[in-house]
């Protein structure tokens, strides 16, 4: 196991082993059975690009060779940061192959996030894409490049410069790739967490196999099936629950969007004979208002998967007549656990509930305050422990200590209660995080920002109720003197390298935070004041308003406002997956 992290007891791996949970098989190894398999099927589909399996597994194993020959060795980490393409794929798959480790990043995350994950990780590489939606990612990483100790090899993807390595460049016989052991790290994933920087996640090719292969076998996927990548690859819902890794493994199609827009989509889902797609209740709900004027032929499409925040029982009842479909409600987490409603499962399982775990051996507690368990029914905070859930954070000892319990549960700070069938209901969440249209934000790191900013005396950062974003961020400001406009707290944010779609929606300026009897700010109190109740700059004219329109909106045209991307970054934790 790779230093830093923690790895499973040997009770525990020998018992997930003997059970053939654990087949001791690499990730690489896996894409490899599969080209021997499906050699001339398709494996990946990108707008005009259609690649099969024999060609994605040749492709990976040149990578691999080229990445090798460029310095690049097994154990080393690199940071991964590219949109939905065939490159990102190929390029995790041949890392994969090498023994290297990826460590994903999300298109939308800025120096802050990437200097700190090649820091933590101590990456010696790092892969991003050209200048993609506006931003000059190259400029970023020469940025974090003369910042950062030890990282010595940036890929780009696209126009590179003499003083990149062009990805498309990246080429060499693999020759005598390692051996990898199943049980060490693969790659690395990211928790959204409440802390104002990310947790990291190991995940092992053991583990991240059986979470594939596991979840691929509960919806019955096949080679007949193609699955729509319309969230992020970065996000463990789409990458393998079962997403991309568990196509794959079923001999599927893999078809990359591009853009989530319904127009996009739409047409995808009617020319590639979609069968299923993951979905946050955003974009669910922005798909749902879109089929009232639909022409596209939607027929193919067999499954929808729901998750990533919890949703309102009003949408989640629309969902399969309108896409003349199954739902599948999905609760997990980057960390492990995926709960999931099943083919078969009683209307009122399907939508009132996440389901239950994918694994016999998920060990599922809810816990009161003094963690002992509570009677069936009652909401308490979830623990949980089992063959894909970590049992510690890389590089975090400390906070490993109060993240898990002495005997090995992850507390996941989720409230939840179990049904009188044993299914998982979300009731909310003990931590101080905000989940936007099913992305975290936490609420402690805006607030660290908003008080280096001129005149902000006191910030307070809050989730409040929305109808479409499940919750927007709301930032309760005490200022001194005059007050910033939206603009300037945006421009003073973005100066400060953080990631736009940590933003506030709502900006109110109050004139003192109320605290609680034990002198805490009181944010449930906050969360329940509204702008009626004083004057509010929230809205200010020109800077909100008709900020949700641009990538996801009724028109479908792209566009790249802020809100739009709530699906370009990762609900790493707490909400699938």
């Amino acid at each position: 196991m790779l230093a830093g992290c923690i790895p499973w007891p040997d009770e525990a791996a020998e018992r997930y082993r003997s059970r053939g949970l654990w087949r001791g098989e690499s990730l690489g190894g896996l894409l490899r059975t599969a080209a021997e398999r499906h050699g001339p099927a398709p494996a990946l589909v990108h707008g005009g690009r259609r690649i099969s399996y024999a060609q994605l597994d040749r492709w990976v194993d040149r990578l691999a060779g080229g990445f090798a020959g460029h310095g690049l060795r097994a154990g080393e980490r690199v940071v991964v940061q590219l949109p939905n393409v065939p490159e990102f794929v190929a390029t995790c798959f041949a890392l994969f192959r090498l023994g290297a480790k990826p460590v994903f990043a999300l298109t939308a995350h800025r120096s802050r996030e990437i200097a700190y994950l090649c820091d933590i990780t101590g990456a010696a590489a790092y892969v991003f894409p050209g200048r993609h939606r506006g931003f000059d990612h190259p400029a970023l990483a020469r940025e974090i490049r003369a910042g950062t100790h030890g990282l010595r090899l940036l890929f780009a993807l696209g126009d590179a410069g003499d003083d990149l390595i062009d990805l498309s460049t990246v080429d060499g016989e693999a020759g005598r790739l390692p051996e990898q052991d199943a049980s060490d790290v693969a790659f690395f994933l990211l928790s959204g967490g409440t802390t104002a920087i990310p947790k990291i996640i190991p995940r092992t090719h053991d583990d991240y196999a059986y979470q594939c292969r596991a979840t691929a076998d509960l919806i019955g996927f096949t080679a007949a099936d193609v699955y729509l990548a319309v969230l992020p690859l970065e996000f463990n819902f789409t990458w393998g629950c079962p997403g991309v890794i568990g196509t794959l493994l079923s001999g599927g199609t893999v078809v990359l969007a591009d853009d989530p827009t319904t127009d996009d989509c739409f047409a995808t889902i009617e020319r590639c004979r979609v069968t299923v797609t993951s979905l946050v209740p955003t974009l669910a709900q922005l798909w749902l208002e879109a089929t009232e004027w639909n022409t596209r032929d939607l027929s193919s499409l067999r499954l929808v998967q729901l998750g990533g925040a919890r949703p309102a029982r009003s949408l989640v009842e629309r969902i399969g007549p309108a896409f003349g479909c199954e739902l599948q409600q999905v609760f997990g987490m980057a960390e492990g656990l995926l709960t999931l409603t099943r083919q078969g499962d009683p209307p009122e399982t399907v939508l009132g509930t996440t389901g239950t775990p994918l694994s016999e051996e998920d060990e599922i507690r809810i816990v009161g305050e003094d963690e002992r368990d509570l009677p069936g029914g009652e909401v308490g905070e979830l623990l949980v422990r089992g063959p894909y859930t970590l049992r510690g954070y890389y590089r975090a000892a400390e906070h490993n200590t109060r993240a898990f319990t002495a005997d090995g549960f992850y507390r996941t700070g989720d409230l939840a209660r179990l049904t009188a069938n044993g299914d998982l209901v979300i009731e909310g969440r003990i931590k101080d995080v905000v989940i936007r249209g099913g992305n975290k934000t936490s609420a402690a790191e805006l607030e660290e920002h908003l008080l280096t900013l001129p005149g902000i005396l006191r910030a307070a950062v809050v989730g409040l109720p929305d109808e479409l974003l499940g919750e927007r961020i709301g930032a309760f400001l005490v200022t001194a003197g005059t007050r910033p406009s939206r603009h300037e707290l945006n421009q003073g944010l973005q100066q400060r390298g953080l990631a736009e779609y940590k933003f506030p929606d709502q900006v109110e300026f109050v004139d003192e935070l109320p605290v609680t009897p034990l002198g805490k700010i009181d944010k449930k109190a906050l969360a329940s004041m509204t702008s009626r109740d004083r004057p509010s700059t929230a809205h200010e004219e020109g800077e909100h308003g008709d900020q949700f329109q641009g990538n996801h909106g009724p028109a479908g045209r792209a566009g790249a406002t802020r809100d739009d991307r709530e699906v370009d970054r990762e609900p790493a934790r707490g909400r699938p997956a």
